[in-house]
């Protein structure tokens, strides 16, 4: 017995993670993102600004991006911040506002001081990005690859806004890409 077996064209389907992150957001209908421009951050960054620019807000500094989303909460609309790991020192004091008041609050954090880094000045705080966050009170989640990214963001925005949980989803060096200054 033979089996015909007939050659197929079509191609294998190739996971856009970057695209199932954005899928993730708006499925937990995020409506207002606080962060500051990164190139780690580039393609959320600019999907939003095509695609929601009235949820867009650009900050100046990460630690007012905690009250921004802390206040959203309190006004009934979802937030979340989007920063690279160098800010999350610069917001310590802001997130007892976070974990004092037990807001659910969402971070995306895209890492620097990792692999193939080349700026010396990034690898301090990166090296204490996650126990930082931690110690915070978060609950800490690390992206090493395509395969599991959007998977821990949509599982982070679930643990945040349905259990009402601090959630931190960090995207490692290695998966965005190193940069070199």
């Amino acid at each position: 017995m033979t089996v015909d077996v007939k050659p197929t064209s079509a191609k294998p389907v190739v996971s856009d993670w970057r695209s199932e992150i954005w899928t993730a957001l708006q499925r937990e209908k995020m409506e207002l993102f606080a962060y500051l421009p990164d190139g780690g951050l580039d393609f959320l960054i600019r999907r939003l600004h095509a695609e929601m620019p009235d949820g867009a807000v650009m900050l100046t500094t990460e630690e007012e991006g905690v009250g921004i989303c802390c206040g959203a909460w309190l006004g009934g609309r979802r937030a979340m911040l989007a920063i690279q790991s160098s800010g999350v020192g610069n917001c310590i004091n802001a997130f007892s506002l976070v974990t004092n008041c037990r807001f659910p609050f969402f971070l995306l954090v895209s890492m620097r001081g990792e692999f193939g880094e080349g700026n010396p000045w990034q690898v301090p705080m990166g090296r204490i990005t996650e126990e930082t966050l931690w110690l915070a009170g978060f609950h800490v989640f690390r992206a090493h690859n395509e395969d599991e990214a959007a998977a821990l963001v949509a599982g982070g925005l679930a643990m945040a806004f349905r259990s009402e949980e601090p959630v931190a989803v960090l995207l490692s060096q290695r998966l965005l890409g190193a940069k070199n200054l």
